[in-house]
């Protein structure tokens, strides 16, 4: 069986904000963006050749809101240290600072950050086990 690709789509209402965090933080390229298709505003992001995307969208037709809980994780796992401690300096350095997670088996290995609609990130400094 091959690996199905996925793309994580999430509202929110502001765009712009999430664009920061998720391109000059987390180091992702946008793929497309785009205005006013039937209503929906989007930014689609990920990295080259993985088997993922993530479309923010944005529409006047509801608000998105906050995060339901501090528990709502994206997990990214870096087993390389050097390339963890990049992944944590450029968060760092475009303004997102970690915070205390939820779950304390977070904090052990990894840091946490929370992106501008309180959904949250984890920079988790070992192997994927599957």
């Amino acid at each position: 069986m091959t690996t199905p690709k996925f793309r994580v789509v999430r509202p929110t209402d502001n765009l712009d904000a999430l664009l920061a965090f998720y391109r000059d933080g987390l180091g992702l390229t946008v793929f497309d963006r785009f205005q006013d298709h039937d209503g929906f505003d989007a930014i689609i992001m990920g990295q080259e050749n993985a088997p993922y995307h993530f479309a923010f969208t944005r529409t006047d037709k509801h608000q998105a809101g906050k995060a339901p809980t501090e528990e709502n994780l994206l997990v990214f796992y870096l087993s390389d240290h050097a390339e963890w401690e990049n992944a944590v300096n450029r968060m760092k350095a475009a303004g997102f600072l970690p915070v205390i997670s939820f779950n304390p088996y977070w904090d052990k290995k990894g840091l946490t950050f929370e992106d501008p609609d309180g959904y949250r990130i984890v920079l988790q400094q070992t192997d994927w086990v599957p």
